[in-house]
């Protein structure tokens, strides 16, 4: 299920991956309105960026977030297709802090292959909700 930013989450979770969300969007320097969430196992989000990347001209750009690999960044085909991952940030946690999400998609544009990894790493397995709002608690305590 896609959630609009403003419609009611319902768990403490999804709460505070929109508050995630929307502090990534703001470091971005765009609006959370460009944002979906998926709710179903394992919950992930998409973020439409307004960008284009060296190899892919006339590719529409998004970063793909989910509780299991984190942050990745996605072309979009022109079909019906799941966008192609192309990168991915890697790193020790699903919530890294929102300028490391932006310094990613800097470097992406820039076609700067030393930041993130091409391989799809595994950060966390998805457990359940409450699984999932501790990982988040965890960002907001460092």
């Amino acid at each position: 299920m896609t959630a609009s930013l403003h419609l009611p989450t319902g768990h403490p979770a999804l709460t505070a991956l929109w508050a995630y969300l929307a502090d990534v969007t703001t470091a971005l320097g765009i609006g959370p309105e460009s944002c979906t969430v998926d709710h179903d196992t394992p919950v992930s989000a998409y973020i439409a960026l307004d960008e284009r990347l060296p190899g892919y001209p006339g590719h529409d750009v998004a970063l793909l977030w989910d509780e299991i690999r984190g942050w990745a960044a996605a072309v979009e085909t022109h079909s019906a297709d799941d966008p192609v991952v192309v990168r991915y940030l890697g790193g020790p946690t699903i919530t890294p802090a929102p300028g490391n999400v932006a310094r990613f998609v800097a470097a992406l544009r820039e076609d700067d292959h030393r930041v993130g990894r091409l391989d799809p790493p595994t950060l966390r397995t998805a457990e359940s909700l409450a699984e999932l709002d501790a990982a988040l608690r965890d960002r907001s305590a460092t």
